[in-house]
C-alpha cells in the first residue's frame, strides 16, 4: 500500500471526512484529496500535523518496518 492510500485508510478508520481533516489542518478539502490520491506531495510539516491528528507515527504512514537498524557510525 502506498503512503497516500494509507492516508485515506487511516482517515476512514478514524471516521473522519476530508472536510473535517481539512478544517483541523486549516487547509482545503481539495488539498487533502490531492494528498490521498498521490497527486501532490506534502511537506514534512504537513506529515507531522497528520501524524498528530491521527495519532500514528510517520513510519506507519510511510510503511517503514518496525525496528529498523539504521546505520550508525
Amino acid at each position: 500500500m502506498e503512503y497516500y492510500e494509507k492516508l485515506k485508510a487511516i482517515r476512514e478508520d478514524q471516521d473522519m471526512t476530508q472536510q473535517e481533516v481539512a478544517e483541523a489542518l486549516r487547509t482545503t478539502r481539495q488539498q487533502i484529496s490531492k494528498y490521498e490520491n498521490g497527486t501532490q506531495l506534502m511537506t514534512i510539516g504537513r506529515l507531522r500535523e497528520l501524524c498528530r491528528l491521527y495519532k500514528v507515527s510517520s513510519d506507519y504512514i510511510l510503511g517503514l518496518p518496525r525496528g529498523l537498524d539504521w546505520p550508525r557510525e
